[in-house]
C-alpha cells in the first residue's frame, strides 16, 4: 500500500475497537446497575498497566510488524505469553500454582525465549544487514518487537497475581472486582488515549503526512476497508463464539483445540496462497531448475494475481507474495536463515501451547459467567487467538457442599418411596469418593409428628415404621447397623448410603419441638447452617489457630459454597435436576435460590388440569420473572438455597418470628416458601429459575383437596406480592435485579389478578348470556360461601364449574361463529383468540418433551371460570379458615416442666425394631438442640383468650380484603356495563377488514374503550412473557448441551448401575 498513514489509521482504529465496544457495555451497565468506584491505588495501578500495555500493542503492530514478512509476523504474535508462562512456573514453585504443569512451564518459557533468539539472530545477521546503519535500524525494529510484545503479555497480570499472597496485588484485584464496570471504562479510555498519542507521534517522527489519507487510490480503499471490516466483525464474532463454547463446556473441541490451530492454519493458508500461482507458473513455463532459484525468478518476474475471482483477495494475496519475495531476496539462498526462520516459528508455537496447556485440563464450570471464565473484558484484536487462550483463568474452583432436606408428616409408602430413591440416586450419581470432587451430598429427612403415646410411653407411629421398612427396602444390600441416637427433639437414625454417602432421619415429638412445615425448615437451617458449618470457625476463633480475617475469609467462602436444598416428602427428581440448580447458584454469586420445572403427577380431570396450569406458570411466567427481574416464589417442594443467602440479615432470624397479627398467619403460615423468597429478595439476592431441572410432585387428585390447597396458597401469595410491592423503591435500590419497570410490570399482573373473575364475567355475558345474568350466579355464590361450611361451598363449586364449562365452551363456539358470521378474524376478540392460541402452540412446540399437555389446555380453558372466578371466591371469603389459625395451635401441650426433664437425658442405646444403636456422646449438641428450642421452637402453649382475639382479627382481615377485592371487580363492572348501555355514543369506531386484508367500505365494528384497553394491556403482558420466554429457551438449550456433554454421561454410567435397585419402578 502506497499510502502508509491511511493503512496505519485503520490499524490503530482496529487497535482500539475493542475498547470502543467495551466503553460502550460497561456505560451500559453503569446506566441500568450499579458500581462502586475504584481506588486511588487501584486507579493508578489500572492506569499504569494499561498504558504500557496499549503501548506495547501499538509499537508492536505500528512500528515493528510492518517491517517484518508476513509469515514471521503470524508467529511472532505466540511470543506474547512470555509473562504468563513466567508466571505460571513462579506460581507452581512457590504459590498456589498447579503443581503438576511446572514443568511444561518451564519447558514454555526456553521455548519463547529461544523463538526470541532464533527471531533477532535471522534479522540481524541476514546477509542483506550488512551496512551499519541497516543493521542499527534494524536492531532496533527487534527489539521494538520483542519489547512490544513483553509489554503486551502484561495484558493478563491479574491472572496470576491472585496466587501470591502479597497484599497489594489482592486488595487491587478484589477493588477491580467490585468496581468491574468504572475500571473497564478507564482501562477503554487509556486504550485509546495512549493508541491514538502513539499513532500520531509515529506518522510525524517517519516523515508522513496525514493529508496523504485524504487522496488514496479505489483500490487502497476496497483493501483496507475490506480488511478492516473481516477483523473486526470476525474478531468480535469469534470472543462471542469462544465464550458460548466454555459455557456449553465444549472446552478441548471447540475452543482450545481451534484457537491453537488458528496460527499454524493461518502460515499454511498463506503458503498456499502463494504456492498454488508460483506452481501454476512454474508448469506453463516449463521451467527445470531448483526451487530457490525458481521461487526467485519467479518473484523477480512477479507483479500482481491474474485471473478471475474476487478483487479484494486477489489484492491481497498480491500483497501477500510482495512481502515473502521480499523476505526470500533478504536471504539470498541462505539456508541458515531459513533454518532460524523456520525455529523461530516453531518454537514461538510449541511455547503457546505449553503455556495455555492448563486450559485443557480446566476445571470450568456449565455455563459459567464470561468474567469467572476470562480474566479481561477486553480482547485484543490483533491477536484475538492468544489473547482468548491466555486470557482464560488460571485458579482452581472449590468444592460445594449441599444438605439435602426433606420435610415428611403422613406420606403414604409409595410417596415416601419416591423420596428415598431419589437420595439413593444422588449417592450413586456422585458417591462419597468420586473423581470429581466437585460437590458432598448430606440427605436430612425432618419427620413432624412422629411419636404416639402407648403403654403410658413414647414410641414411634406406624408412619415413622413405614418410612424405617421403605429405606430397608430400597437398600437391598445388607443394612449396616444404623446410629439410633436420642435427642431433646425426639430422636434420630444415621444411615450410611451404598456408596458413602450419609442419609440421617429426625423423627419429632410434637410434644417436645414445634411441628408443621416452617417449623421443620427452620430446624434444619439452625443445625445445618448454625451447628455444622459456623460451629467449626466459631470454635477456631476461640483457639486462636487462625487470625480473624482469614477465619472470616473461610467462613465466608464455605458459606457461598454450601446449599440447601429443600424438598417435600413426595418430591421425584433424577441426579441431573440437582446439578443444573447448582450451576444456577455457582453461575452468579447474588443468586440466592434456584427452582426447576415442577410437574404434577397423578389421574383425572384435576390433575390433567393442573398439569397445563403448572405448564404454562413455568413456560411464560417463571420464565418473565427470571428473564427481566426476579423469580417471586422458589416453591419448597424442589428448591436450591444459597447457606450465604439464608444467614443473611432479615432473612433466617426473621423467618424464625411467630405470628401475632391476623396477616401474619396468611403469610408467614399459609405460604412459607414464598414468604422466604419475599425475605431473600428484599435482602438483594436474587432467585431464578432453571427450565431444564425437572422434578415431580402429587398433584391433588380431588375437588375438595384441590379447593382448599389453592385456598392457602392464593391469600398467601397476595399478601406476599403487596408486601413485596409494597417496599418496591427500597427493594429495587437493595436488589439490581429488581428495576422499577419490573415493579411495574408486577403491579400490572397483580391487577389482572384482581379483576379476574369480572374479566371471566365479561367473557361469558359476551357470546351468551346479559352482563346482569352472568352476574347472578357469582353474588349467589358469594353468599353462600358467607353462610354454609367449608364442605358445602366445595360442593356448590364443582355443580357450578360444570355448568361454567359448559357456557365457557359455548363462548368459545360464539367467537368462532361470529368470527364466521363475520367473514373476518381481524377483530380485537378474534385477533386476541388466535393470538393466544398460537402463542400457547408455539410455547409448547418450543418445549418438545411437553407439547403433548397442549391437550390439557382444552380442559384448562372451559374450566377458566372455576378456576379464576369460583376459586377466587372460596379463597378470598374462606381467608379466615380455622383451620389456618389450627396450623399454630399444639393439642395437649407438655407444660416447660418437660424442658426440666430434658436436662436429665442421659445418652442411651435404644432398641427399635431389633436395631441397636451405639451410644454417642453428643454433649455439646444437646445443648445446642435445648437452646434452640427454647428460643424458637418451643411448642406454644394453648391460649384460648388469644386463639379468640386472632379468630376475630382473621374475620376482620377476611372482611376488609373481601370488599376491597370485590369492589374492584364491581366497579370494573359497572363501567363495562354503563359503556355497553351507552352504546355508539362512546364506543371506538374501527373499519371492517376482511381476512384477505381487504376494507368494508360500509362495515364498521364498535368497541368499547374499556374492553379495549383491558385487552390490550393483557395482550402486552402476554408479548412480554413470550419473548422473555424465547430468550429462556436460547439459555436453557446453551445450559442443556453444555450438560449433555458433561455430566449427562456420569449420570447415564450411574444409572447403568442400577440393577440392584428393588424394581424397575425403583430407577425411573
Amino acid at each position: 500500500i502506497e499510502t502508509k498513514p491511511y493503512a496505519l489509521l485503520f490499524i490503530g482504529c482496529l487497535l482500539i475497537a475493542p475498547s470502543v465496544l467495551t466503553l460502550f457495555k460497561s456505560v451500559w451497565k453503569i446506566i441500568f446497575k450499579d458500581s462502586k468506584t475504584p481506588s486511588t491505588q487501584t486507579f493508578i495501578w489500572v492506569v499504569l498497566v494499561e498504558s504500557l500495555v496499549a503501548l506495547g500493542s501499538a509499537v508492536l503492530t505500528l512500528v515493528a510488524m510492518p517491517k517484518f514478512d508476513i509469515l514471521t509476523n503470524v508467529m511472532l504474535l505466540n511470543g506474547i505469553g512470555m509473562l504468563s508462562a513466567i508466571m505460571q512456573v513462579i506460581a507452581s514453585a512457590i504459590a498456589r500454582g498447579k503443581k503438576r504443569f511446572t514443568a511444561t512451564s518451564a519447558l514454555s518459557v526456553v521455548l519463547l525465549t529461544a523463538g526470541y533468539i532464533f527471531f533477532a539472530f535471522n534479522y540481524i545477521y541476514c546477509p542483506q544487514w550488512q551496512e551499519d546503519s541497516t543493521r542499527r535500524e534494524m536492531v532496533l525494529l527487534v527489539g521494538l518487537a520483542i519489547g512490544g510484545a513483553f509489554l503486551v503479555s502484561l495484558n493478563w497480570w491479574e491472572n496470576y497475581a491472585m496466587l501470591f499472597k502479597i497484599t497489594f496485588f489482592q486488595n487491587t484485584i478484589r477493588d477491580i472486582k467490585r468496581s468491574r464496570n468504572l475500571v473497564s471504562i478507564l482501562s477503554s479510555v487509556v486504550r485509546i488515549a495512549v493508541i491514538s498519542t502513539v499513532l500520531g507521534a509515529y506518522v510525524k517522527l517517519s516523515d508522513q503526512d496525514w493529508s496523504s489519507v485524504l487522496s488514496v487510490t479505489s483500490t487502497t480503499k476496497t483493501l483496507v476497508l475490506s480488511l478492516f471490516a473481516i477483523q473486526v466483525i470476525s474478531s468480535a464474532l469469534c470472543r462471542w463464539m469462544a465464550v458460548v463454547a466454555c459455557k456449553m463446556h465444549a472446552v478441548r473441541r471447540s475452543f482450545v483445540l481451534p484457537m491453537i490451530m488458528v496460527s499454524p492454519t493461518a502460515l499454511a493458508a498463506f503458503i498456499l496462497a502463494i504456492w498454488i500461482p508460483f506452481l501454476n507458473s512454474s508448469s506453463s513455463d516449463n521451467v527445470n531448475s531448483t526451487f530457490a532459484t525458481s521461487f526467485a525468478t519467479y518473484c523477480s518476474n512477479f507483479s500482481s494475481i491474474n485471473g478471475s475471482g474476487l478483487g479484494v483477495m486477489k489484492l491481497l494475496v498480491t500483497d501477500l507474495t510482495h512481502g515473502v519475495c521480499n523476505r526470500v531476496a533478504s536471504l539470498e539462498g541462505n539456508v541458515i536463515g531459513y533454518v532460524l526462520l523456520s525455529l523461530s516459528l516453531f518454537s514461538w508455537w510449541i511455547g503457546l501451547m505449553l503455556c495455555t496447556l492448563y486450559i485443557w485440563f480446566l476445571s470450568m464450570h456449565r455455563i459459567e459467567r464470561t468474567k469467572e471464565l476470562f480474566v479481561r473484558n477486553l480482547y485484543e484484536a490483533v491477536c484475538i487467538d492468544q489473547s482468548m487462550l491466555l486470557n482464560t483463568r488460571f485458579e482452581v474452583k472449590d468444592k460445594m457442599t449441599i444438605y439435602l432436606c426433606a420435610t415428611m408428616w403422613h406420606e403414604t409408602k409409595d410417596e415416601m418411596l419416591k423420596m428415598i430413591i431419589s437420595m439413593f440416586r444422588l449417592d450413586r450419581f456422585r458417591p462419597k469418593k468420586n473423581k470429581f470432587n466437585d460437590v458432598a451430598f448430606e440427605s436430612h429427612i425432618f419427620f413432624d409428628d412422629a411419636f404416639k403415646q402407648k403403654d403410658n410411653k413414647r414410641s414411634v407411629n406406624e408412619y415413622a415404621e413405614t418410612l424405617a421398612e421403605v429405606i430397608k427396602e430400597v437398600y437391598i444390600k445388607q443394612l449396616p447397623d444404623q446410629k439410633i441416637i436420642q435427642t431433646p427433639y425426639g430422636c434420630r437414625l444415621q444411615y450410611t448410603l451404598p456408596e458413602g454417602n450419609s442419609l440421617t432421619v429426625h423423627f419429632k415429638d410434637k410434644n417436645k419441638i414445634r411441628h408443621k412445615k416452617r417449623w421443620s425448615q427452620i430446624m434444619y437451617l439452625y443445625f445445618l447452617l448454625g451447628w455444622k458449618l459456623n460451629r467449626p470457625f466459631h470454635q477456631m476463633y476461640e483457639e486462636k489457630e487462625e487470625g480473624l480475617n482469614n477465619i472470616e475469609d473461610r467462613l465466608k467462602k464455605a458459606k457461598e459454597n454450601t446449599y440447601i436444598l429443600a424438598l417435600d416428602g413426595d418430591t421425584d427428581f433424577q441426579p441431573s435436576a440437582v446439578m443444573l440448580l447448582v450451576d444456577r447458584l455457582r453461575l452468579y454469586p447474588e443468586v440466592g435460590a434456584a427452582c426447576g420445572r415442577i410437574h404434577p403427577t397423578g389421574t383425572g380431570p384435576m390433575v390433567w388440569y393442573q398439569k397445563f396450569e403448572y405448564a404454562v406458570g413455568h413456560w411464560l411466567q417463571k420464565t418473565a420473572e427470571h428473564v427481566f427481574g426476579c423469580v417471586l416464589c422458589s416453591p419448597g417442594c424442589f428448591s436450591l438455597f444459597r447457606a450465604a443467602a439464608l444467614m443473611d440479615d432479615n432473612v433466617m432470624k426473621r423467618y424464625t418470628t411467630k405470628p401475632t397479627e391476623a396477616s401474619h398467619y396468611v403469610q408467614y403460615d399459609q405460604g412459607e416458601d414464598r414468604w422466604l423468597c419475599t425475605l431473600l429478595l428484599q435482602q438483594g439476592w436474587r432467585v431464578e429459575y432453571n427450565a431444564a431441572s425437572d422434578s415431580y410432585t402429587n398433584a391433588p387428585q380431588e375437588f375438595k383437596e384441590f379447593y382448599n390447597q389453592r385456598r392457602r396458597w392464593g391469600p398467601s401469595t397476595m399478601a406476599n406480592t403487596l408486601d413485596l410491592l409494597a417496599s418496591g423503591s427500597l427493594t429495587s435500590q437493595r436488589n439490581k435485579s429488581i428495576s422499577r419497570p419490573y415493579i411495574l410490570y408486577q403491579i400490572i399482573s397483580m391487577a389482572a389478578s384482581i379483576l379476574g373473575p369480572a374479566t371471566v364475567c365479561l367473557m361469558i355475558a359476551d357470546a351468551n348470556i346479559g352482563l346482569v345474568l352472568a352476574v347472578i350466579p357469582p353474588v349467589f355464590y358469594i353468599i353462600i360461601c358467607y353462610c354454609t361450611k367449608s364442605d358445602t361451598q366445595i360442593t356448590i363449586a364443582a355443580v357450578l364449574s360444570v355448568i361454567y364449562a359448559f357456557l365457557m365452551t359455548a363462548t368459545l363456539l360464539g367467537i368462532i361463529a361470529d368470527m364466521v358470521i363475520e367473514n373476518t378474524f381481524m377483530t380485537p376478540s378474534g385477533l386476541f383468540f388466535i393470538g393466544i392460541m398460537a402463542m400457547y402452540v408455539i410455547t409448547a412446540l418450543l418445549h418438545p418433551h411437553e407439547w403433548q399437555l397442549i391437550i390439557c389446555g382444552f380442559l384448562y380453558v372451559i374450566c377458566i371460570p372455576s378456576g379464576y372466578l369460583l376459586l377466587a371466591i372460596y379463597s378470598m371469603v374462606n381467608m379466615n379458615n380455622e383451620k389456618s389459625v389450627k396450623c399454630q395451635k399444639m393439642l395437649k401441650f407438655c407444660t416447660f416442666i418437660f424442658y426440666l426433664y430434658t436436662t436429665l437425658f442421659n445418652i442411651r442405646v435404644l432398641l427399635i425394631k431389633g436395631c441397636l444403636g451405639k451410644a454417642l456422646n453428643i454433649s455439646k449438641e444437646e445443648e445446642f438442640w435445648m437452646d434452640l428450642i427454647e428460643r424458637y421452637l418451643k411448642p406454644l402453649e394453648s391460649d384460648k383468650a388469644k386463639e379468640e382475639r386472632i379468630k376475630a382479627e382473621l374475620k376482620d382481615l377476611r372482611n376488609k380484603a373481601t370488599f376491597v377485592f370485590f369492589i374492584c371487580n364491581a366497579l370494573w363492572l359497572v363501567a363495562t356495563f354503563f359503556m355497553q348501555t351507552l352504546g355508539s355514543t362512546v364506543t371506538i369506531k374501527i373499519p371492517k377488514v376482511f381476512a384477505n386484508g381487504t376494507v368494508d367500505p360500509d362495515g364498521k365494528l364498535f368497541i368499547d374503550p374499556i374492553g379495549l384497553m383491558f385487552l390490550i394491556g393483557f395482550a402486552t403482558l402476554l408479548a412480554i412473557q413470550f419473548f422473555a420466554m424465547l430468550w429462556h429457551r436460547i439459555q436453557t438449550l446453551i445450559h442443556f448441551i453444555a450438560y449433555n456433554g458433561t455430566e449427562a454421561a456420569v449420570n447415564r454410567r450411574a444409572m447403568k448401575r442400577h440393577q440392584a435397585m428393588p424394581s424397575d419402578e425403583h430407577v425411573i
